[in-house]
């Protein structure tokens, strides 16, 4: 059994295997069948009880609805630099990619990311930078458009991440989010833009379909 910690890629491969993604069939991600065994494997590959599911091995409801607005509309990020945050498996970036985008990087600080999306890029045939920063402790950086799919599980953090993005939004981003109804997204000021039914399962969600929707900022 690879070791996680010395080869993700290895471990991820192993223990995942490639799928089209149900609202996106024009991607193919490296995806787990079952949320539980890899969790508890993850957990004990690490040595660590309690860690945060592996959100790099399942296409989540908010960023499906988000990939599929973007290749629906490739206006939106053609020819533009784009910035996936929280970007776990990649789908957004590489759905942007897809969809004529001049580049995209991917931002996440679970230290598997980087090896699953370089995985799931290659896999679609498209590159997509990584960076495992905080950007959340930086400016947000010079792009033309943010993406941010499924952001917003804890109220601090959701707060956090709508400031920095509203700091982004400022300066001159784009700024599109994906969200399938979670408790803490706020959808005052925001800009509706979509919604999609999107299937998932029902280790990781509480309906088999999910409601996703898009907006954008403002």
């Amino acid at each position: 059994m690879p070791d996680a910690q010395d080869d993700p890629a290895a471990f991820i491969l192993a223990n995942t295997r490639l799928q089209t993604v149900p609202h996106t069939p024009e991607i193919a991600l490296w995806l787990a069948d079952e949320v539980t065994p890899l969790w508890r494997m993850t957990e004990e590959e690490l040595g660590e009880i309690g860690l945060p599911p592996p959100f790099w091995a399942f296409a989540w409801a908010g960023g499906q609805g988000l990939a599929r607005w973007l290749l629906d509309n490739p206006h939106a990020v053609s020819g533009k630099r784009v910035l996936d945050f929280a970007t776990g498996s990649g789908l957004v970036g590489i759905a942007a990619m897809k969809a004529g985008a001049a580049h995209a990087l991917g931002t996440d600080i679970d230290p598997f990311c980087h090896a699953a999306v370089a995985l799931n890029a290659k896999a679609n045939g498209v590159v997509i930078d990584f960076t495992d920063a905080d950007l959340l402790d930086t400016p947000p950086p010079m792009v033309d458009v943010i993406c941010a799919g499924d952001v917003c599980y804890e109220k601090p953090m959701t707060e956090r991440v709508l400031a920095w993005l509203a700091q982004a939004q400022a300066q001159g981003a784009r700024i599109l989010i994906g969200d399938p109804g979670r408790t803490y997204f706020p959808k005052d000021g925001l800009t509706f833009l979509a919604e999609y039914s999107v299937p998932t399962t029902r280790e990781l969600e509480d309906f088999a379909i999910k409601r996703s929707c898009v907006w954008s900022m403002p």
